[in-house]
């Protein structure tokens, strides 16, 4: 058996959110522990081609542009924080990502503000979530029930609360597929 068959998540494939304002660490260390462990990551942007600078100024080149995204052609996507997601959520075509991705049981997976575009793309109500603090309300308000934790798995979305937690974060995702 080759090293790569061996992986747990050989075959899968993630897309990671990015724009302008990005988290560095909720956006890079998820990726690189998810090719890691066998997975294809690939970073969707408005611009495919586009460098998106982080709020740390570590840069992110899209390889993909968000609009024509197929979901069935992926197994779920993360949501980094920063102040990314407060201008991903008003783009239609994350919302409708998002949105496939938790109607068809595929990975929705939040840390931080990335909550903010689950939020937008209503998928929250009835499910079990942690965030930021200071989107707790929102999350509240989008019919999420709130518990404050390092990581909250509940069916098929993860989500944390800040860069801190990560370790538990990227366990919880690997969770999801029986890693």
């Amino acid at each position: 058996m080759s090293p790569a068959a061996s992986l747990p998540l050989s075959g899968r494939s993630f897309l990671c959110f990015v724009g302008a304002d990005y988290e560095d660490l909720e956006l890079w260390y998820p990726r690189l522990r998810l090719i890691e462990a066998g997975a294809r990551c690939v970073v969707a942007g408005q611009e495919s081609g586009m460098t998106y600078r982080g709020k740390h100024g570590y840069p992110c080149q899209a390889e993909i542009p968000i609009h024509g995204i197929q979901t069935t052609d992926w197994d779920g996507v993360i949501c980094a924080g920063g102040w990314m997601p407060d201008r991903l959520r008003r783009d239609r075509e994350v919302l409708r990502i998002t949105r496939e991705c938790a109607e068809t049981g595929r990975l929705v997976a939040a840390i931080c503000h990335g909550g903010w575009i689950p939020i937008s793309a209503g998928v929250y109500r009835g499910v079990r979530v942690t965030g930021s603090p200071g989107i707790r309300d929102d999350l509240v308000n989008a019919g999420a029930i709130f518990e404050d934790a390092a990581v909250v798995v509940d069916r098929h979305f993860v989500s944390s609360r800040r860069p801190d937690d990560l370790p538990d974060f990227c366990r919880g995702i690997l969770s999801v597929y029986g890693c």
